[in-house]
């Protein structure tokens, strides 16, 4: 029978990336191999200090450091600080850098240990995922320190239950000509099966879509395709900071909430578990 008392021997891992050491960490320097390696770090949620111990070393540690700021942003802090922390220069990249010009990135992979850093998990995005797989095709290793999510918080702040969240959207702000509905399909097929739905709202150069705005286009979503708008909201701002805003109740009762400043964050929920209703009651004036 297979000892259940440690990790299993290296050796019966057929994948060359399990059981590698981490680079940057001190205590595997005489184990390291080779540079060249691209190190996906997740940021956390709110300021620099956010960051793991582990993901800390690796940046400090790394040859360059980029850092993705379009799909999240940290808003209790800013580059200047992020750089007197890591003690290393940070490059942002926009999202053409990232999605159509990857080898600003893999060249320098190829020869030195590049820390790419991301706000939140850095494989919640599948544009990471996406520079992940282009790395590994072109022999540069990869390795992922992982960070909170805003996927987890969400649980942690409204007490809504993990496992009954369905799949999830993104709200645009809309252009002229272009109005999408799709994100009220997907909640309406979460509310068929019962679930809770995660609404990720949009963010553009200085611009941040707010709860009060989500929920305006939602209801003209609805008014659109002559269907009922949701009746409960839970609107989150700012989670991983010391003060977020966490306010749940109808559509025009979260209209007239002052979250305050960004990120925000939307939930739709199903029917309320006892316990979750309980919660919002306590800690978001359900």
């Amino acid at each position: 029978m297979e000892s259940r008392t440690g990790p299993a021997a290296p050796s019966s891992c057929s994948h060359d990336g399990c059981y590698r050491p981490v680079p940057g960490c001190r205590a595997h320097a005489a184990n390291r191999g080779p540079p060249g390696v691209l190190i996906f770090v997740g940021l956390g949620l709110y300021d620099e200090r956010d960051i793991s111990v582990k993901g800390l070393e690796c940046v400090r540690n790394a040859g360059h450091v980029f850092l993705e700021a379009y799909t999240s942003r940290l808003m209790g802090t800013d580059i200047s600080r992020m750089e007197r922390l890591y003690g290393k220069r940070v490059q942002v990249l926009t999202r053409e850098d990232v999605e159509l010009n990857q080898e600003i990135i893999l060249d320098r992979a190829r020869t030195a240990d590049v820390a790419f850093l991301t706000g939140g998990d850095p494989m919640v995005s599948t544009t990471h995922t996406d520079l992940r797989m282009r790395a590994a095709a072109a022999g540069i290793e990869t390795l992922i320190i992982p960070g909170a999510s805003i996927a987890s918080a969400v649980c942690a702040l409204s007490g809504l239950q993990n496992y009954r969240f369905g799949k999830s959207c993104s709200i645009p702000f809309p252009a002229p000509g272009w109005f999408p509905t799709t994100p009220l399909e997907t909640i309406a097929g979460n509310r068929t099966l019962n679930l809770h739905t995660l609404v990720y709202l949009d963010i553009q150069q200085e611009r941040y879509m707010r709860v009060a705005e989500a929920i305006e286009l939602i209801e003209a979503m609805a008014e659109r395709s002559g269907t009922p708008a949701p009746d409960l909201y839970v609107g989150i701002a700012r989670a991983g900071s010391g003060r977020p805003c966490v306010a749940a109740g109808t559509g025009e009762r979260l209209k007239s909430v002052d979250f305050g400043p960004p990120l925000h964050i939307l939930i739709v929920p199903g029917d309320l578990h006892p316990m979750e209703r309980e919660y919002l009651e306590m800690f978001a004036g359900l």
